[in-house]
């Protein structure tokens, strides 16, 4: 599953079968605009973090600026 260049808000499924890499790039460039926007990124978030979080190699490959 790969992240489109226009990052929208997934849904739970879509956290729940994220790559490592994707869920990087949600961390990294989301912004919640509301409960429900910030329940997903919390969610987000603790997948992530329960795969390993970040890497030095994954940081590189997603980059800073978006994505």
């Amino acid at each position: 599953m790969a992240v489109e260049n226009n990052l929208e808000f997934p849904t739970e499924d879509q956290v729940e079968k994220a790559t490592r890499e994707d869920l990087a790039r949600w961390y990294r460039f989301l912004l919640p605009n509301g409960k429900e926007q910030q329940g997903i990124l919390d969610k987000i978030a603790d997948r992530f973090k329960k795969l390993g979080g970040m890497t030095p190699e994954i940081s590189k490959r997603i980059g800073h600026g978006g994505a």
